[in-house]
């Protein structure tokens, strides 16, 4: 069998564990959280599987062999912080309140409006991040027929095949695929790092490459400037991480809070060790085919790893690698199509129109339909982008529009609504201000608007006025009166 029949077939067996998982969706809680019945293991491979996507396979090797450690602060190791920073500090409290999504949170602690512009917030990060699934699903595709399949249809047919069973199958199909796509990611490219080792002469000699060409140098060049985006940088995938949806149904989705907690710290623990295989696979090639990754690396890093693998491996490697491939980004894109999607109906049409409860599945079902041809429009626009930047992008608005109402709602009992929308305000415009002048040059947008946004919503919240004294009152009452229980 050829390596494209190999990849069909994988693609239906894709589709056919999807289905089955359907078979379990009964109601909105078994169609968003997986009727919160999932075990460690589960909740672990999710959680993996979700952030193990085309950035981790394919961005960022080519920009860790272009800029090393100190380029790549962003992802793996600021959005692996986040998942650990997420099961230490919020996923008990937020496990206990048996909500639907991240955005009913807002709702429950603010009102309405905080809801509304907080879930569009983490709604618009996830334009950029499923795009940057789609796009490189086009790329493995053209790669894998050897261009027969253009990068724009490849896009259209990998959109199509994961559109098809996280529309029907929810959080159950999204569950189930990653348990199975996980273990292909783990092995594929366990197996591919040997392998690529063995051709370079052996690891001893893939690690001195590296640190000859100072790879290993995590730091920022010692300047204020230097340091500033560096700390941006940093912030942007781990603050911007976690007031999502696609985390916060990975932990509402366990079956206790137990599970709920340890699910996201050791899914990001074992994030961040095996993200470095794609980072010891890259410099392997850089040493295999020195001509070839040269000019790769000028024009375009993404193609390196495939490359290396359809042009020095042998079939039965080629069919684990790019199966590897397909799967870290089909469970990204199955996870972050259904996230904006399920926040899109509970937390915004909800606040305009009544949702019927018996259609409450069709109508998400209907939205994730939505949402991915939105996405694929978009993808399509911006063909080219790098796609590493594409999903780093994505996470800057979280960070300073929905992370501080987030935390100080659960840790702060004075924060109050006025509190939020200053703080959304004032952050929203800080970060746009400099991300579109030349300001930006000069101070990061998004450690300023992240800033600036906790100095609104603290003094917003502090300020003497009647609503705030209301506010305070009435969280105070609201936390005696109501005693949240795990459910079990």
């Amino acid at each position: 069998m050829s390596l494209v029949g190999f990849l069909l077939l994988y693609m239906a067996v894709s589709i056919g564990i999807g289905l089955y998982a359907a078979t379990r969706v009964k109601t909105t809680a078994d169609y968003a959280l997986a009727g919160r019945s999932l075990p460690l293991a589960m909740v672990i491979t999710a959680t993996f599987a979700t952030w193990f996507g085309s950035e981790t396979v394919l961005g960022l090797p080519g920009r860790f062999i272009k800029e090393g450690l100190a380029g790549v602060v962003e992802e793996p190791y600021g959005s692996g912080m986040a998942l650990i920073l997420v099961g230490a500090f919020f996923a008990g409290k937020l496990y206990k309140m048996n909500l639907l999504t991240i955005g009913s949170f807002y709702r429950h602690r603010y009102g309405r409006g905080i809801e509304l512009a907080c879930s569009i917030f983490i709604i618009i990060s996830y334009l950029g991040w499923v795009a940057a699934q789609v796009s490189a699903l086009g790329l493995v595709l053209n790669l894998v027929t050897e261009g027969a399949v253009s990068v724009t249809l490849g896009m259209i047919i990998g959109t199509c095949v994961v559109l098809f069973y996280t529309m029907y199958g929810g959080m159950w199909s999204v569950a189930m695929t990653d348990f199975f796509q996980m273990i292909l990611i783990i092995v594929g490219l366990a197996v591919i790092a040997v392998f690529a080792g063995d051709l370079a002469g052996g690891a001893g000699k893939v690690f001195s490459y590296a640190e000859q060409r100072g790879l290993f140098q995590a730091l920022p060049e010692p300047t204020a400037s230097g340091w500033l985006f560096w700390i941006s940088s940093a912030m942007t995938m781990m603050i911007g991480s976690i007031p999502q949806q696609d985390v916060f149904q990975r932990v509402m989705s366990a079956k206790n809070g137990r599970v709920a907690v340890a699910g996201p710290i050791i899914g990001g623990v074992v994030y961040i060790l095996f993200a470095s295989v794609p980072m010891f696979i890259v410099v392997a090639a850089s040493m295999i085919m020195p001509d070839a990754a040269g000019r790769m690396l000028d024009n375009d890093p993404q193609h390196l790893l495939p490359t290396l693998v359809r042009d020095y491996m042998p079939m039965w490697l080629r069919v684990l690698f790019f199966g590897a491939v397909l799967s870290a980004v089909m469970s990204t894109a199955s996870a972050t199509i259904l996230a904006p999607s399920t926040t899109f109906v509970e937390n915004v049409l909800k606040n305009f129109t009544h949702v019927n409860e018996k259609h409450e599945v069709r109508t998400m079902r209907l939205t994730v339909l939505a949402f991915t041809l939105l996405v694929l429009i978009y993808a399509l626009s911006v063909e080219g982008t790098a796609i590493y930047d594409m999903v780093a992008m994505a996470y800057q608005f979280p960070v300073v529009g929905a992370f501080w109402p987030l935390v100080l709602g659960l840790y702060w009992k004075k924060a109050t609504r006025l509190g939020c929308a200053i703080s959304i305000i004032l952050g929203g415009l800080s970060w746009a201000i400099l991300t579109l002048t030349p300001l930006g040059e000069v101070l990061p947008s998004v450690l300023v608007g992240f800033v600036v946004a906790g100095i609104g919503m603290v003094v917003g919240s502090l300020l003497p006025v009647r609503q705030n004294r209301a506010d305070v009152a009435e969280w105070e009452a609201e936390s005696k009166r109501v005693e949240y229980r795990p459910a079990v």
